[in-house]
């Protein structure tokens, strides 16, 4: 008896069983589970090239500072680096299925709608990791390695400044769906374009608090998260404004 390789998807309005449902779960979860384990394969054969990669942004005399305490720590730090890439490379296809199997209970107009937003969302992650390891990441380093050097002898131990690096990076990456988030409160009604204008200073406040709370730590580092914040963020109230006219025809935006 022949098996379907990938599930079928439903189509909006299509019944089906418990069981069948049940199956379908089922099949996207091991899909989604053997891809985790491939990219995990593959980000492990290459983990000495990830591990030099994320050490670029350190300066060029702190590179050779990093250290590892105890007879685990290499293996575990390769473990932890392996899977936080694999996390990433298959994150499309596992969002992927979890869209395929919610989808048929939306209708066509709403799933285009989403399927907008999720290619916008991935496009300001990707666009907030590169700003991060490029731009934000490095500055932090910078300063923070060279704090009071003249005070201390510093070497970087491996499992705490990857966990640092990685985290800076994802937490910027997320930080920048914030156009995501603005523009989903709008659709569905919570939030309008007048709103959000009348209310722009707050909203100032609390780009600046986001950024405050993110792992980097100095002034400077700050200063380059809050500014493209701030600007997401005005962009997102203009986004709004053009959006909410082919959302909601004939309303208003108070």
């Amino acid at each position: 008896m022949a098996v379907r390789a990938l599930p079928r998807r439903l189509r909006h309005g299509e019944e089906a069983t418990l069981v069948e449902h049940l199956g379908e779960l089922r099949s996207r979860l091991v899909i989604s589970l053997l891809t985790l384990a491939t990219t995990f394969g593959v980000a492990f054969a290459f983990h000495e090239r990830l591990i030099r990669w994320l050490l670029r942004p350190l300066p060029a005399d702190k590179q050779n500072d990093i250290i590892t305490i105890g007879v685990t720590e290499p293996f575990l730090t390769a473990i932890k680096v392996s899977l936080y890439a694999a996390l990433a490379l298959s994150l499309p296809v596992i969002l992927w299925q979890l869209w395929s199997f919610l989808a048929p209970a939306l209708e066509e107009g709403s799933q285009r709608a989403i399927a907008g937003f999720v290619a916008l969302g991935t496009a300001l992650f990707g666009g907030g990791l590169a700003f991060a390891y490029w731009i934000a990441l490095p500055r932090a380093l910078d300063f923070l390695t060279n704090y009071d050097a003249e005070l201390y002898t510093q070497q970087i131990r491996a499992s705490y400044y990857y966990s640092f690096a990685t985290l800076v990076l994802v937490g910027i990456g997320i930080c920048f769906e914030l156009p995501i988030f603005i523009l989903a409160l709008v659709r569905i009604g919570i939030l309008t374009p007048g709103k959000l204008r009348r209310n722009r200073r707050i909203g100032y406040v609390l780009v600046l608090v986001l950024a405050i709370i993110l792992p980097t730590v100095d002034p400077v580092s700050l200063l380059f998260e809050a500014i493209p914040l701030a600007v997401l963020f005005e962009g997102s109230i203009w986004l709004s404004v053009f959006l909410d006219r082919r959302w909601h025809p004939g309303g208003d935006e108070a």
